[in-house]
């Protein structure tokens, strides 16, 4: 038949069919098959409209290998699948950044699982990854640019450190959030296989990245911290590893972790992370310590203006001390920094202290103590109280720190102690003037009579009643204004201890003494514990002074066996001065030793000053004794004065305590 003769003719020449024959054919084989494994396993038209990513799978499973297009019959279900691909894909990046923001690790494994039903995980996680990566790297650059730290409008506000760890904390944040989320894939059987893909993946290199560059010091001990969580991370996989007996795929990601931990773990044993970051931050802290000095010193120029002739006002003072404060409470997050911004704040204190120095008022009126205040002497005050307030509030602002380092704190301490000594340098003149008024107050008891044998008609002396008329008209007039009382009392009290001692030197020069002398001259020592009792606290605070005071006021009307017999000499009351007051008891054939050298009381008692020492006292009184006796045998005498050998005793007994 015709029928069987076309097939013999071509069943013996295969070849000759025409290409476009061939290809028809192809296709449909092609379309045979996929209709084949489509009437096997076809999706109802339900899923095929809701756009499951389980359905898009096995449609690109069907059709895998498959050119579909030209097909007219299913182009419109071609472009709809296409369509609804890739709003799975853009719901599923949606969900997964929502997730790794969260750190929600069920949003994170749903996203992932649809990537991996998908087949775009690996790409997928590359970009994500990737996005992370180079944001971190943008981020660090930012953080760590000098022209952003050192701009004053971040700098002034929050300091360059504190602006750097705020953008530290972002950097973190970046990173860990990634991965915390990564590291919270739901671990159901589902999973396992995401799961391992991301330890994989971050293990094969994509943290490498972190570690190019010049800013692996301030990241290293945020990689330590991170390795930590993937060291334990890892126990957690070896674990279900171990359960689905996949021994050679974990041995292999061990190894790798194995050569990922030789990149951040340092070798040296001796290598510390801390101080790599510190000295990787050398240019920066010197640039923010160069700023830290201008933002001190600004307010203390700004408040010294050339030519200016008053101090600082409260509300001034108080913007000093406030950006002190700040610069060390920035500071206080390192040690290090602590010390060298404490450095700076010594400095400023400094500054303010030269700066105060040339407004002190130092002519002739700044010393006087006859009439009241002069303008020098107000400006003087008004500068040694704004130095009190600066000390007082940098002392309270040291205090107030936290975990301060004593380096810190004793370089403070020894700028402060340059503003108490200009303190004392600034009031020394009117505390000098002081002193020599009461000392020319007290030498003229010598102008008057103490050679009486009645009773007194007044309490005390002339002498007396001037000394504590003035040093009640100096501490209203002069020292109460300043505000610094404890300071005040410091200075005042030696010039207390003075009086006392230069009350007794001349008590004990009085000759020719006599009963009703020594009777007023006991009501003196009463009113001298009344008269130095405004310079001081208590009277009794001036210590060695006041018992000298106490001791030697018994003493006027012992005989001098007794006195020189008493317990308080040699203890209390010196050899010398106990030597010079029986000089009184003598004849004036005895005389006392400045009248043999024959030298006013005034030049006596500057050369007591002269030579504080006991010894050379002691020599001066024996050369007078050694003279009284070569006058006695000069004229034949044949007794001495009864007080004589009394003396010569005491000498002997002070020369040897002394020696």
């Amino acid at each position: 038949t015709s029928l069987q003769s076309a097939v013999l003719r071509k069943r013996a020449d295969p070849y000759s069919l025409p290409p476009a024959q061939v290809f028809a054919k192809q296709r449909a084989f092609s379309l045979c098959s996929l209709q084949t494994a489509f009437v096997t396993d076809k999706p109802q038209p339900s899923e095929l409209r809701g756009s499951s990513c389980q359905v898009q799978r096995s449609l690109n499973y069907l059709s895998q290998g498959i050119d579909l297009s030209g097909i007219e019959v299913i182009e419109n279900d071609l472009l709809f699948i296409a369509r609804a691909r890739l709003e799975v894909e853009n719901q599923a990046k949606r969900l997964l950044e929502q997730g790794v923001e969260t750190q929600n690790p069920t949003q994170v494994g749903t996203a992932l699982q649809v990537f991996h039903n998908l087949g775009t995980l690996k790409d997928t996680i590359a970009i994500v990854v990737d996005g992370y990566c180079a944001s971190l790297e943008e981020n660090i650059s930012n953080a760590l640019d000098i022209k952003v730290l050192t701009q004053p409008s971040q700098t002034i506000t929050r300091g360059m450190y504190g602006y750097t760890l705020a953008y530290i904390r972002t950097v973190s944040h970046q990173l860990a959030s990634p991965c915390w989320g990564m590291w919270h894939i739901p671990k159901v059987p589902s999973s396992v296989l995401a799961t391992c893909y991301i330890h994989l993946y971050w293990m094969t290199g994509k943290l490498c990245i972190l570690y190019s560059g010049w800013y692996i010091h301030m990241l290293f001990i945020l990689y330590n911290d991170l390795w930590k969580r993937l060291q334990q991370y890892s126990q957690n996989i070896q674990s279900n590893f171990n359960a689905s007996g996949s021994t050679d795929l974990f041995a292999e990601l061990q190894q790798m972790e194995d050569d990922a931990q030789d990149i951040f773990m340092q070798k040296k044993q001796d290598y510390d992370p801390e101080k790599a970051l510190k000295d990787s931050l050398q240019s920066y802290e010197a640039a923010y310590l160069s700023k830290s000095l201008s933002r001190l010193f600004d307010p203390i120029n700004l408040v010294f203006p050339p030519g200016g002739r008053n101090p600082p006002s409260t509300d001034e003072l108080y913007s000093i001390i406030k950006t002190i404060a700040s610069e060390l409470n920035v500071a206080s997050v390192d040690p290090h920094l602590s010390l060298a911004v404490s450095k700076n704040v010594a400095k400023t204190v400094q500054l303010y202290g030269v700066k105060s120095e040339q407004l002190l008022s130092t002519q002739g009126d700044a010393s006087q103590v006859i009439g009241p205040l002069t303008e020098g002497q107000r400006r003087n005050v008004a500068v040694v109280n704004s130095l009190y307030r600066l000390h007082q509030s940098v002392l309270k602002v040291v205090s107030s720190q936290v975990s301060f380092p004593a380096a810190a704190e004793q370089t403070i301490a020894t700028a402060l102690k340059t503003i108490h000594d200009l303190m004392g340098n600034a009031v020394q003149p009117l505390l000098d003037s002081v002193g020599d008024s009461i000392e020319a107050i007290i030498i003229t008891m010598h102008q008057e009579d103490f050679s009486g044998s009645g009773k007194p008609d007044v309490p005390c002396s002339l002498y007396m009643k001037e000394l504590q008329g003035f040093i009640a008209r100096v501490m209203s007039d002069y020292f109460r204004h300043f505000e610094c009382s404890d300071f005040v009392f410091d200075s005042t009290e030696t010039i207390a201890q003075r009086a006392i001692e230069l009350f007794i030197r001349n008590a004990s020069l009085l000759r020719p003494l006599g009963e009703g002398g020594k009777m007023r001259l006991a009501a003196d020592f009463a009113q001298m514990e009344l008269a130095v009792a405004p310079l001081c606290r208590r009277v009794s605070d001036l210590g060695k002074s006041y018992r000298l005071l106490r001791a030697f006021r018994p003493l006027l009307f012992q005989t001098s066996e007794h006195i020189a017999n008493s317990p308080a000499v040699g203890d209390i009351i010196p050899f010398s001065i106990i030597l010079q007051f029986l000089f009184t008891r003598a004849p004036p054939e005895l005389k006392s030793p400045f009248q043999r050298a024959e030298w006013s009381i005034a030049r006596y008692s500057q050369w007591l000053d002269d030579h504080p020492s006991e010894k050379d006292r002691l020599i001066l009184i024996r050369g007078a004794l050694e003279a009284y006796v070569q006058s006695v045998r000069s004229r034949e005498g044949k007794e001495f004065a009864p007080v004589y050998p009394i003396m010569v005793q005491l000498l002997q007994k002070a020369t040897s305590t002394i020696q």
